[in-house]
């Protein structure tokens, strides 16, 4: 961070003197700094004159995605999706952001159940009675860029998938209560997770929210796995999404699977060398965790769960099962998770 003459005309571009304007604030973030703190850099700190542009801009995204939620329904595709998000958002005087965005050829993303995020609209998808979809809309008002996105329940959906999009979207007012100035984006990182977790989810590691305003896609990156207390200092000025991505994960319950190893060591038939090992043995034991096997691959052994395409029954077979034996219907669809490389790999001493 350049530090500037205290009688210079300020960074922000207020036109007034340095010291009567952002002096104060810069020395509050070089102490931060000095702390072994992130802090951000000038450019992203957005003066009160681009923040107003960028809530026209976001005006805009809100009355778009107002306009899905009044025509969305069962037998909607998202092709339609993309011509109503298009089309609403060049009526307003806007663009859609996503369009040629690094190649993307749709003006909106929609994902659909089992996918994260940024799926392409289709003619050929077609909406079906329980699905749940995400459209994600973002907009370009004359170069000031907002982006938000909103979860759409179609037709009856299973309580499983209900409580998914609740419990996500508590943890998106969650993370909201922690943006405060002089706070981290850690706290409202952890603040996602833990809750996320606490009711058996996980956040998606991979993919989080980002800057936003100036650019489509600005920094700071935005993570949902973080610890209160790191991560980038968030300032007056910054502006950045919130946009965490929560899935059902697959675990295996390790209290039962492990209870062998416990029997063996406490009966003397396995001996642990030196004795004083077992004190070490038994806390690790005794404070075992679950074991999350599901991971977000391209490759690796199916989870071998299987949806109903029509009642959300959920199926665990070592076979895709012929029909569902809750409804009787003749379609289900398998988990698109695969298993843990270290769980894959424990399959063989566990089988031995």
């Amino acid at each position: 961070m350049h530090i500037i003459n205290r009688n210079s005309p300020c960074w922000c571009g207020s036109g007034q003197k340095y010291k009567k304007c952002h002096y104060d604030f810069d020395q509050k973030l070089a102490l931060y700094k000095r702390q072994g703190h992130m802090i951000p850099d000038h450019s992203m700190i957005k003066s009160p004159e681009q923040i107003q542009k960028i809530k026209e801009s976001a005006k805009i995204n809100i009355a778009v995605l107002d306009y899905v939620a009044e025509h969305i329904k069962e037998g909607t595709t998202t092709e339609e999706i993309n011509q109503w998000v298009h089309t609403q958002t060049i009526k307003y005087g806007a663009l859609p952001a996503p369009l040629n965005f690094e190649g993307f050829p749709k003006s909106v993303c929609t994902s659909i159940n089992e996918e994260v995020c940024h799926g392409i609209p289709s003619s050929d998808i077609v909406l079906k009675d329980g699905d749940i979809i995400n459209v994600d809309c973002s907009t370009n008002l004359n170069g000031y860029f907002s982006d938000s996105s909103r979860m759409f329940l179609i037709g009856q959906v299973s309580e499983e998938k209900k409580r998914l999009v609740e419990i996500t979207r508590q943890c998106m007012y969650l993370g909201l209560e922690q943006v405060k100035p002089w706070n981290f984006l850690g706290d409202m990182g952890q603040a996602v997770n833990d809750f996320a977790t606490q009711n058996g989810y996980q956040v998606v590691r991979e993919i989080g929210g980002h800057g936003v305003g100036l650019e489509f896609h600005e920094d700071p990156w935005v993570s949902y796995v973080s610890t209160k207390g790191t991560e980038m200092l968030m300032v007056p000025g910054m502006v950045f999404t919130i946009e965490p991505m929560i899935k059902q994960q697959w675990f295996v319950k390790m209290s039962e699977l492990i209870k062998p190893a416990v029997e063996a060591v406490k009966s003397g038939d396995i001996q642990l060398i030196p004795k004083r090992m077992e004190k070490t043995y038994f806390n690790w034991t005794d404070n075992i965790r679950d074991w999350c096997i599901s991971r977000q691959l391209w490759w690796g052994h199916r989870i071998p769960a299987y949806y109903c395409d029509k009642c959300g029954e959920i199926v665990v077979s070592s076979s895709a099962p012929c029909k569902c034996p809750a409804c009787g219907h003749d379609h289900l669809t398998q988990d698109e998770d695969t298993l843990d490389t270290w769980f894959s790999s424990a399959l063989w001493p566990f089988s031995t």
